[in-house]
């Protein structure tokens, strides 16, 4: 089940995006699929009619899973880490399809991560490896955009990984995925440029909801990106950069500077 967020006039709403690509509709479903379930209503919408929002902005936050790709930490000069290398970025970092990243003035060097993106579902801690898709309400597409020349100066990553526009999330929640062996690739202009798969993870998606819940309580909404594979490079103002993950879609934003 494919569950969008978008607005048609007004207030954004939730909904299930069914069909055929081009002949696509979303059915408007009541209140937040996170705490009232999937309640479908008679109102419909053709996709093409709505502007698609990102499928939740967290409430809590966004971790992000550092060199979980061996050949991303090679192309960078990293060691694969001995523990798991966890991030937070701020729910004000997220933005959804189509809505512009705008270049940080403190950064000349952004680079793109094009990665699948785990939802939680519901409150938990310190979740079991053989029961993490219990808490796992679905996956989405995911670009950590990272200010590459901030992040070798900063003692830590907050700016570099947390400015406003950093997180692109969409185009929507695919709640029935196995995210075992999923095809990842990154596009810059149309030039394919990250050719991946899941299964090159060092760390799966099942084993990364149970270190991250053992450190932080995981709640509704809140998304762990899951790392990137090779292929990270710079974007310029006037790029376009496109997420896209097998059994999800495409997720597609303009690169801005102001």
């Amino acid at each position: 089940m494919r569950i969008a967020r978008f607005v048609v006039d007004s207030d954004p709403l939730y909904g299930v995006v069914e069909g055929e690509p081009g002949s696509e509709e979303v059915t408007v479903i009541n209140g937040d699929p996170f705490f009232n379930g999937v309640e479908r209503t008679h109102v419909r919408h053709k996709l093409e009619d709505v502007r698609l929002l990102a499928p939740i902005i967290p409430r809590s936050k966004v971790i992000g899973v550092g060199r979980n790709f061996a050949e991303h930490a090679r192309e960078l000069g990293n060691e694969v880490p001995q523990h798991p290398l966890l991030f937070l970025k701020p729910n004000t970092s997220v933005v959804g399809p189509n809505d512009p990243v705008v270049l940080p003035e403190f950064s000349d060097e952004v680079s793109y991560e094009a990665e699948l993106c785990v939802v939680i579902g519901r409150i938990c801690k310190d979740v079991p490896e053989e029961r993490a898709d219990d808490v796992i309400f679905g996956y989405t597409c995911g670009n950590d955009l990272t200010a590459r020349d901030v992040q070798k100066i900063d003692l830590q990553w907050a700016r570099a990984k947390g400015f406003d526009t950093s997180a692109p999330l969409g185009p929507w929640i695919e709640t029935e995925l196995d995210p075992e062996d999923l095809s990842i690739k990154g596009r810059l202009n149309g030039e394919l440029r990250q050719d991946g798969s899941t299964n090159q993870m060092i760390r799966g998606v099942r084993e990364l909801v149970s270190i991250v819940s053992s450190a932080f309580t995981l709640l509704p909404g809140d998304v762990i990106m899951t790392g990137t594979p090779a292929g990270v490079d710079l974007v310029q103002a006037g790029d376009r950069f496109e997420v896209e993950i097998e059994g999800i879609g495409r997720l597609s934003n303009p690169i801005v500077r102001r």
